[in-house]
């Protein structure tokens, strides 16, 4: 497979020199860590400080079979990551995502290139009727980003996380294929 057929398997736009979407690989199990340790990436998730090595390749080791799991890399250098998972039953139309830029290189469209991955992916090959997330409510570049690809407010999800000693609120947010 040629470097364009893996970085765009759906792609509407093509992406900037150096610049690739692939799916996660266990040799990146280092340099995700080092991006989830972050303290601005951690900030937009749920996770506690210091994860080890080890807990991340455990859990890139046994992913949901209806996980999609993909990084952006830099002249090789993963600059963000996140999932794609799709839900199961009466729920199967929907999808959740999480996803996160390095500390470095947010604002310069890296999220939104992992973004467009992930509703290429849903639109184009599986089918996913409605993407949801949440997204910290002080997280104005993330919540800027999602508005513009389509995805609105649903709710306030108050006390959502804890986070830096204290509680933070959450929106949900949701994107519908019509």
């Amino acid at each position: 497979m040629s470097e364009n057929e893996e970085n765009e398997p759906g792609r509407r736009a093509r992406l900037p020199d150096g610049v690739l979407v692939r799916a996660v690989r266990l040799s990146d199990a280092e340099e995700i860590t080092d991006r989830i340790n972050l303290p601005g990436y951690r900030a937009g998730t749920l996770r506690p400080p210091y994860q080890r090595v080890e807990e991340v390749r455990k859990y890139m080791e046994n992913p949901s079979p209806d996980a999609l799991n993909l990084v952006v890399t830099l002249n090789g250098k993963i600059v963000g990551n996140g999932g794609l998972n799709r839900l199961s039953g009466r729920r199967q139309h929907v999808a959740s995502i999480g996803m996160g830029v390095h500390d470095d290189f947010t604002g310069r469209g890296f999220g939104r290139i992992l973004l467009g991955a992930f509703t290429d992916a849903a639109d184009d090959w599986l089918d996913i009727k409605r993407l949801e997330l949440t997204v910290y409510t002080d997280n104005l570049v993330a919540i800027g980003l999602y508005e513009k690809c389509g995805f609105e407010r649903e709710g306030l999800l108050r006390a959502f996380g804890f986070r830096s000693g204290q509680y933070v609120d959450a929106y949900t947010m949701a994107r519908l294929r019509l």
